[in-house]
């Protein structure tokens, strides 16, 4: 049985991930620093938990030994870490580019087989993009914001520090699916709040919104771990589909909100900009996991540019494992399905 060291199994991502991994017969072996033991459910050859602080090089390097006891593990698939668009740069560098140094000495120590790193597709910026390629868009951090910044900084190490073979980097867009805490909650309480949709600029909501469904990236996550097409390789996953802003904005709130309804406006970019920049400000200044209400100026960003990113690399990865991507109409079945809707 393969063993795999997954940070960040008590998340959105990282739940998915675990049961993809138990799913096709490997041992998952759960890095936890705080979540309590009943938020998994652990079973003997599927799951299990240990405790270890990703930050802490010798707390996490006694973690893998364990895991690695016996047989060495086959992959390390690095979740965890701080994905907010507020908040103090010494956080997001403790939480998204310290682990990975000391993830990378692992691998590079032969700790494990293969480091699979969770980067994301606004590595690339936030601007208009027409289905640019992983090899073809350069990484840029144009919003000065430390999220991306310290995931452009952990990739680079990572193609510094490891050969090809020892690592796949996964770039998911915007994760969306059952579960979700954070993407969808977010947009929902806007519209609970608002009688309209708004949108800021010239795309007046027709902008693409790259969503990823979570069910994608988990597969993608074991692709990258178990293919040896993925190695030294980066990937964005990326929905089929293409959803635009407010498209996704209605099908929200036709499952959570199907009582209301609501017209599209459009207001000035500027002007969003000077809300987003004084709730970015205050959320940074109170150094808030997240802003106190949206947009701040990283959301208006994404939710207003035109963020269409080719995923044929990730098509090619599916077929090469015989599999397929999960669409969006299957979804929003299933949140349907959830709400009883």
């Amino acid at each position: 049985m393969k063993k795999v060291l997954l940070t960040g199994a008590a998340g959105f991502i990282g739940g998915y991930t675990a049961r993809e991994f138990a799913s096709r017969g490997w041992h998952v072996f759960a890095l936890e620093h705080k979540t309590p033991f009943a938020k998994f459910d652990a079973r003997p050859g599927a799951l299990s938990v240990l405790r270890g602080d990703a930050s802490d090089e010798s707390s996490l390097r006694a973690a893998v030994n364990a895991a690695a006891a016996g047989t060495p593990l086959a992959a390390i698939v690095h979740c965890a870490g701080r994905a907010s668009d507020v908040g103090r740069r010494k956080e997001f560098r403790r939480t998204n580019y310290e682990p990975v140094k000391h993830f990378v000495r692992l691998t590079r120590d032969k700790a494990a087989g293969r480091l699979v790193f969770v980067s994301t597709t606004d590595v690339y910026g936030m601007r208009d993009f027409s289905r640019g390629t992983e090899d073809e868009l350069p990484l840029e951090d144009n919003t000065g914001n430390p999220y991306p910044e310290y995931k452009i900084k952990a990739e680079e190490l990572i193609r510094r520090e490891l050969p090809p073979e020892k690592f796949s980097i996964i770039r998911p867009a915007a994760v969306w699916g059952a579960g979700d805490r954070t993407f969808a909650p977010r947009i929902l309480g806007f519209l609970r709040m608002s009688p309209w949709i708004i949108h800021f600029g010239k795309w007046r909501g027709a902008n693409r919104w790259p969503l990823a469904h979570v069910r994608n990236v988990a597969a993608a996550l074991f692709l990258a771990a178990a293919l040896p097409e993925a190695a030294g390789r980066a990937i964005n996953v990326i929905d089929d589909e293409i959803t635009s802003a407010d498209e996704f904005y209605r099908i929200l709130a036709g499952i959570y909100l199907p009582g209301k309804n609501f017209k599209s406006i459009t207001l000035p970019f500027p002007a969003g900009k000077i809300l987003g920049g004084a709730v970015t400000a205050v959320s940074n200044l109170l150094n808030l996991k997240h802003p106190f209400m949206d947009p701040s100026l990283y959301a208006l960003y994404s939710a207003n540019c035109g963020l269409d990113f080719d995923n044929t690399r990730l098509k090619g990865l599916f077929q090469a494992a015989g599999r397929r991507l999960f669409t969006r109409e299957e979804g929003v079945r299933e949140l349907r399905d959830l709400r009883g809707a």
